[in-house]
C-alpha cells in the first residue's frame, strides 16, 4: 500500500522513478567495466546489446539484454506493487512507457540512448506476459528469418500493441495497457528511423556483419 495519497502524485513518483531506472546504460557501464572502453565509439555508437555483440563480447552483449529486459520487467512490477487496485492498471502503463523513455533517452547520457528493445519487450512481459513472450518469439523468428535484427524487432513491436489490444477488453477505455503499448511502440520506432530507411533501401547489416 501507498503512504502517497494522491493519484495523481502517485502517478508521477511512477513516472520518475521508472523513467530513472530505465535510464540506467547497463552496455555502457558493462562494456566499461570489462575494459572494452566506451561502446558509443564502436559499431553504430548505440548501449544496446546488439552493439555490445559488435565488440566481440557475447557475454557481455547476454548480460546487456537480460539487464536491459530487467529493468522495464522491474519498473512495472515495482509500480504495480505501490499503487492501489483501483490505480494498478494507469500505473503500470505510465511504468512501461517511461522506463523505454529513460532507456532511449538518458539524462546521463545527454538523452542519447538505446533504442529500446529489450526494455521495451520487459516491460511488456510484465505487463502482459503473454504478448510479451508473442512479441519475443516474433521478434527471434524475424531476425532468424531475415538476418537482420532491427527487421524482427520493428516487427514484433508493430505487432505488440494489437496484441494487447484484443487481450484487454478489445478498447482503450478498459485497459491503458494498450494505448502504452502503441506509445511505446511509437518510441522504439523513432529510435529505429535510421534502420527503416537501411532497411527500405537494402542497406541495413545482416547479423554477424
Amino acid at each position: 500500500m501507498s503512504f502517497i495519497e494522491s493519484p495523481a502524485t502517485l502517478i508521477i513518483v511512477v513516472a520518475l522513478f521508472s523513467y530513472l531506472l530505465g535510464s540506467i546504460p547497463f552496455g555502457l557501464v558493462l562494456t566499461a567495466l570489462s575494459g572494452g572502453g566506451d561502446i558509443r565509439k564502436i559499431g553504430s555508437g548505440n548501449i544496446g546489446a546488439t552493439n555490445v555483440l559488435r565488440s566481440g563480447r557475447k557475454d557481455l552483449a547476454a548480460a546487456t539484454l537480460a539487464l536491459d529486459a530487467l529493468k522495464g520487467i522491474l519498473a512495472v512490477m515495482i509500480a504495480w506493487v505501490m499503487c492501489p487496485p483501483d490505480l494498478a492498471d494507469r500505473a503500470t502503463a505510465t511504468a512501461a512507457i517511461f522506463a523505454v523513455i529513460g532507456h532511449c533517452f538518458p539524462v546521463w547520457l545527454s538523452f542519447r540512448g538505446g533504442k529500446g528493445v529489450a526494455t521495451g519487450l520487459g516491460v511488456v512481459l510484465a505487463m502482459s506476459p503473454l504478448a510479451g513472450l508473442a512479441c519475443c518469439l516474433i521478434w527471434v523468428l524475424g531476425a532468424k528469418i531475415t538476418r537482420i535484427s532491427s527487421a524482427g524487432a520493428l516487427l514484433a513491436f508493430a505487432v505488440m500493441p494489437v496484441i494487447l489490444f484484443f487481450q484487454h477488453g478489445h478498447s482503450f477505455t478498459e485497459s491503458e495497457k494498450p494505448l502504452a503499448g502503441a506509445l511505446i511502440a511509437l518510441v522504439i520506432f523513432f529510435r529505429h528511423r535510421e534502420n527503416i530507411t537501411r532497411l527500405l533501401s537494402g542497406r541495413e547489416p545482416r547479423i554477424g556483419q
